[in-house]
C-alpha cells in the first residue's frame, strides 16, 4: 500500500501528452511530511519497511515505519528539550547514518529547519554557515576531525548554538544522542497553533554547492516533499514495497531526491550504504546482496560501473536506472545497457527545484537528452533576446513564474533579497542553465551559461566535446574548458583523467584530438590537453570548471 492515491490525481499514465494533460498533486491544508506521511503507514501497515541500511563494517538495519514514528519521535522530544523551536536551523553533518532520517523527520514534528550538510567542510565553511543561517544547534557523525572543525567555529558562536550533538560518543561539550534516545519517550503530539507548521514555512536550507561564488542558502517549504512525487513514481520509477537506492551522501540535495520523500509516498523503501570510501565494487555487491529493485546515481558512478566486470553481478532484482547530475556520454549509456539490458533514463533539476526535464518511463530515451520538460512546471528556452528558441536553437531554460510559484519550487534564496532578484525577475525564474530542444520536443544539455565557450566566432557546449572524448577507452573523465589565447581569444581546452592502464604522452594527446576531430565537428577539437589525476569538483560531486578556468587565468 502506498499514498499515491491519496495525492494525485490520477496514478498510471500511458504517453507523455496524458501525463501532462491529467496529473495533478493534490496539496492538502498544512501538510506535514512527518505527520502525514510516517505516521501514516505506522498506524495503517506498522511494519512496512521504510529503510534499510549497511556500511563497511558489515553493519546493517532495517527500519520499519513504527520504528521511524518512534524513533523520530524520541528524537524530537531531544530536541525540543534542548530548546529546539519552530523556525530553528539545525546543521547536520551525518553523512550515510541511518539517524539522519530520525533526524530529518524529527525535525519536521517541531517545524524546525533542517540544514543537511557535508563531512567533508572545515572550520572556515562551518563558520560560514553557522553565521548566514543563523544555526541554534548541531548534530554530527563521531568522525573526530570533522568535531574538531565543527569545534573551532562553535568558539565563535557558542552564545548562539544552544546544543551540540554527537551520534554515540562521549565528548566535552557534546551530548551524546545515541544515549539520550534510549531515555527520551517514543510519543510526540502534533503541535497546535502557531506552533503546527504551515505549507509556506521553511522546511529546509540548502547551502548550494555553485561553481561560482559563496554557497546561497536555498531555501524550500512544507509542501516541497509532494513534488517529489514526480521524482520517485515516474523518473525513478519506484515500486510498492520495493527497494530504491539512489547513490547520493545526506549532505546533498540529491539524498532528499531519491532517499524519503517522493520514495515513502509511493511506498517504496529507501537503501542506504554508509560507505567510507566510493569502491564501484563493492557498491555493486550491496546492491546485489540487499535486492535493489530501482537504481539512480550520477553518470560518475555509471562510467566506474562500466569498467567492472558487470557480468560477475547479479542484477536480477533492480527493474530500472536513472541518471542525473551532469549529461550522460552516450558511450556509457550503450555499454550500460550492453552489460545489463536496461535503459538508463536521463533527467535534470537543481538544488532550487525538483525535476525540470526528464525521460519518463513511456519515452523512449534519447541517449545524452535530458528527456522533456517536467509540466508540473511552465518550462521555456529563451534566447539572447528573451523570445522562445526554434527547435535546434540555442537558449536558457527558465520557469514561468507569472501566475504563481509551481509546487516544488524553492521560496528564494535565505536572507540575500539580491541574489534571488538575479535569478527570479520578468516573472521568469532563469537556472542559468543552456539547452535546446530537437523536433521531438527533447531537451539536450549544453552547459552553464558561464561554461559555453565562445572561439573564433563558435559557440561550443563543453558537453558535446566531454561526450566526444569519453567514447575513446584511454579517458576515464574530462573537462571542456575555454582557455585564454592570443589569436583566438580563446580555445578548447580538454583536462582529462586517464583510465587504468594509460599513461600522458604526445602521441595520445594528439590521438585523442584526431578523435575528437573524426566525432563530433572538427572546429570543437581541443588545441590544449592536459592530464591530470582528478578533476576539481564541487561537495555534490560536479566537475567545477570556473576552477580550471581560473587557474589557467
Amino acid at each position: 500500500m502506498n499514498l499515491l492515491e491519496k495525492y494525485v490525481s490520477k496514478v498510471d499514465f500511458k504517453s507523455y501528452e496524458d501525463f501532462a494533460d491529467n496529473f495533478r498533486i493534490n496539496v492538502p491544508e498544512n501538510f506535514n511530511f512527518a505527520y502525514d506521511v510516517v505516521d501514516y503507514y505506522a498506524e495503517h501497515t506498522p511494519d512496512k519497511v521504510a529503510l534499510v541500511w549497511c556500511d563497511d563494517e558489515g553493519n546493517d538495519k532495517i527500519v520499519t515505519f513504527a520504528q521511524m514514528r518512534d524513533y523520530s519521535n524520541r528524537t524530537a522530544n531531544i530536541l525540543r528539550d534542548n530548546g529546539i523551536k519552530k523556525g530553528d536551523c539545525i546543521l547536520m553533518t551525518l553523512k550515510g547514518r541511518y539517524e539522519f532520517w530520525y533526524c530529518i523527520v524529527a525535525m519536521h514534528r517541531i517545524g524546525a529547519i533542517a540544514v543537511p550538510a557535508t563531512h567533508m567542510l572545515t572550520a572556515k565553511d562551518f563558520v560560514y554557515r553557522f553565521d548566514k543561517a543563523n544555526i541554534k544547534m548541531v548534530i554530527s557523525d563521531d568522525d573526530g576531525g570533522l568535531l574538531d572543525n565543527i569545534d573551532i567555529a562553535y568558539r565563535q558562536f557558542s552564545t548562539q548554538i544552544t546544543t551540540r550533538m554527537v551520534l554515540n560518543r562521549d565528548r566535552d561539550g557534546w551530548l551524546n544522542l545515541t544515549a539520550a534516545m534510549d531515555k527520551a519517550s517514543s510519543s510526540f503530539a502534533r503541535p497546535t497553533g502557531y506552533e503546527d507548521t504551515r505549507n509556506d514555512d521553511v522546511i529546509m536550507v540548502y547551502f548550494s554547492s555553485g561553481t561560482t561564488g559563496y554557497p546561497k542558502m536555498v531555501q524550500h517549504d512544507f509542501a516541497y516533499p509532494l513534488a517529489h512525487i514526480v521524482t520517485a513514481k515516474y523518473w525513478q520509477n519506484v515500486i510498492d514495497d520495493g527497494l530504491h537506492y539512489t547513490v547520493a551522501d545526506t549532505g546533498w540535495a540529491k539524498c532528499v531526491w531519491g532517499k524519503i520523500y517522493g520514495q515513502w509516498i509511493g511506498g517504496s523503501a529507501v537503501f542506504a550504504y554508509d560507505y567510507k570510501q566510493f569502491d564501484a565494487k563493492k557498491m555493486l555487491q550491496m546492491a546485489s546482496k540487499y535486492k535493489v529493485t530501482t537504481f539512480c546515481a550520477p553518470p560518475t558512478v555509471y562510467r566506474f560501473l562500466i569498467k567492472e566486470d558487470l557480468s560477475k553481478y547479479d542484477f536480477s532484482s533492480i527493474k530500472y536506472c536513472v541518471v542525473a547530475g551532469e549529461p550522460l556520454n552516450p558511450e556509457v549509456y550503450d555499454k550500460f545497457f550492453q552489460y545489463t539490458g536496461i535503459k538508463l533514463m536521463e533527467g535534470y533539476g537543481q538544488t532550487e527545484s525538483t525535476l525540470q526535464v526528464l525521460t519518463f518511463p513511456w519515452m523512449q530515451p534519447k541517449p545524452g537528452s535530458m528527456g522533456r520538460p517536467n509540466p508540473c512546471y511552465d518550462i521555456h528556452l529563451l534566447n539572447s533576446e528573451g523570445k522562445e528558441c526554434d527547435p535546434g536553437e540555442q537558449g536558457e531554460i527558465v520557469i514561468d513564474t507569472a501566475i504563481e510559484k509551481p509546487l516544488g519550487l524553492f521560496s528564494g534564496y535565505r536572507a540575500e533579497p539580491q541574489r534571488t532578484r538575479e535569478v527570479w525577475y520578468d516573472g521568469y525564474y532563469h537556472t542559468g542553465d543552456v539547452a535546446w530542444k530537437d523536433e521531438d520536443g527533447y531537451f539536450w544539455f549544453v552547459g552553464r551559461a558561464d561554461d559555453v565557450i565562445k572561439s573564433s566566432g563558435y559557440r561550443i557546449g563543453p558537453f558535446e566535446v566531454e561526450s566526444a572524448l569519453v567514447e575513446h577507452p584511454a579517458v576515464l573523465e574530462c573537462a571542456i574548458t575555454g582557455a585564454p589565447d592570443p589569436d583566438r581569444g580563446t580555445v578548447v581546452k580538454a583536462t582529462i583523467v586517464l583510465a587504468k592502464g594509460y599513461e600522458p604522452s604526445e602521441k595520445l594527446k594528439k590521438e585523442l584530438q584526431e578523435h575528437v576531430k573524426n566525432v563530433t565537428a572538427p572546429y570543437k577539437y581541443p588545441r590544449i590537453v592536459e592530464f591530470v589525476k582528478e578533476l576539481p569538483k564541487t561537495i555534490s560531486g560536479k566537475i567545477r570548471r570556473v576552477q580550471i578556468r581560473e587557474n589557467d587565468e
